[in-house]
């Protein structure tokens, strides 16, 4: 195995410093803030009380209101349990401490796929096994079959709908064996084995039952619109309640519940919540997708532009992928896009803005884009939705 001190160590380093910046960083906003942080285990008592266990002793908080905010936790594969040496999940996959020659992941969600692409960037040969038929699943096909294409050329392989049910570790090498849906058995092996089967809900230690706090049938904390427990002085927001697993969802929710407490109107769109694989190329995708569109009987346009085609995209070698808009046929309003091309996460903002206001895709067709600019994509992919694209054939189809 080759270390990753000795290869990456600019990388490497820069990791950590990153990680100690950003944290430095949130610490000194508390203390701007005038916030005072207990670290430790918290424990409800009562609908204002909270016990902080720490190594020596015990804190009892006061306050008027609680919001919880305890985050998530890999979900674990029963047939394949995490060892933190050779199964791993997401928690330790950035932190090994060589580049793995073989890099077996299981679940080709988000965190699958991103650090699997990560470490293949990095040299390892890296298995991608996945239980449904399409990676990434939810998102838009016709993105999900595009991007597998693609990352399967950069050398990552994939095994889908298939189901792993057993394994071995003999020396260095973790092996994974299971059946596909043609029952065929299939066998993988590696040095690291990364199970990302998704996450859930951490409120472990918490005692919701103090309170009598209620669970909805995903195992979720139950919330009312104001983002209060079924105890009205208790609220939750981000992973442990329904809804994305994201990060800026999550901080959404905790800036709308603080100015709910405080007297404020406080909201969250929940149709508007940008989704980002940071893989490379990158996907980023909000609303609903065609599929969806078709599923739920809703008449649409689609346009789509391919990156190939983009100027920016051209000179800078960046020449994978497209931008999809949906929009309704009848009023056209946008419905949704899906991304996958070169800082497709920093492009998707333009159509979230454009959805908050209630906006169409001749919003987006009437409004100048700089040139060039990757931007320019999603202009001509509104373009096409209205049959009017200009820098490539119009593929655009209504339903």
């Amino acid at each position: 195995m080759i270390t990753y001190d000795s290869i990456f160590p600019l990388q490497w380093s820069a990791k950590k410093k990153a990680v100690e910046k950003l944290t430095n960083g949130l610490t000194l906003l508390m203390r701007a803030n005038k916030i005072e942080v207990f670290h430790g285990t918290g424990i409800l008592v009562s609908s204002q009380q909270v016990k902080v266990m720490t190594p020596g002793q015990e804190i009892m908080l006061q306050g008027t209101n609680i919001i919880l905010a305890t985050g998530s936790t890999p979900v674990a594969l029963s047939s394949v349990p995490c060892d933190t040496e050779y199964i791993v999940h997401s928690d330790h996959a950035l932190s090994f401490d060589s580049i793995p020659e073989r890099l077996v992941v299981v679940g080709a969600g988000t965190v699958g796929l991103e650090i699997g692409s990560i470490w293949m960037r990095r040299g390892s040969k890296v298995t991608v096994i996945e239980l449904m038929d399409q990676v990434l699943p939810g998102m838009d096909t016709q993105i999900c079959r595009s991007l597998m294409q693609i990352l399967k050329k950069q050398g990552m392989e994939f095994s889908l709908s298939t189901e792993i049910t057993e394994y071995s570790i003999n020396g260095d090498t973790v092996e994974l064996r299971g059946k596909n849906n043609n029952n065929e058995e299939l066998s993988f092996s590696g040095n690291k084995a990364l199970i990302a089967v998704g996450r859930k809900p951490y409120f472990e230690g918490l005692r919701l039952e103090n309170l009598k706090i209620e669970l909805t049938a995903k195992e979720k904390i139950k919330v009312n619109e104001r983002y209060q427990t079924t105890d009205p002085a208790v609220y939750a927001i981000g992973d442990i309640i329904e809804g994305p697993m994201l990060a800026h969802k999550a901080g959404e929710e905790g800036r709308s519940a603080a100015e709910l407490i405080a007297g404020k109107t406080g909201q969250v769109n929940y149709e508007t919540i940008p989704c980002i694989v940071y893989t490379w190329p990158e996907v980023a995708s909000v609303g609903i997708t065609e599929d969806q569109c078709k599923s739920r009987n809703i008449p649409y346009t689609r346009g789509i532009f391919q990156f190939r085609a983009n100027g920016r995209a051209i000179t800078s070698d960046n020449l994978d992928g497209f931008v999809k808009i949906i929009g309704h046929k009848e009023t056209d309003r946008i419905l949704g896009c899906s991304i996958l091309g070169p800082w497709a996460s920093d492009l998707i903002p333009e159509i979230v803005s454009v959805m908050e206001f209630g906006g169409r895709t001749e919003d987006i067709n009437r409004t100048m884009h700089a040139h060039p600019t990757l931007s320019e994509a999603i202009k001509e992919a509104a373009l096409d939705a209205a049959g009017r694209v200009i820098h490539s054939m119009p593929v655009a189809k209504t339903h």
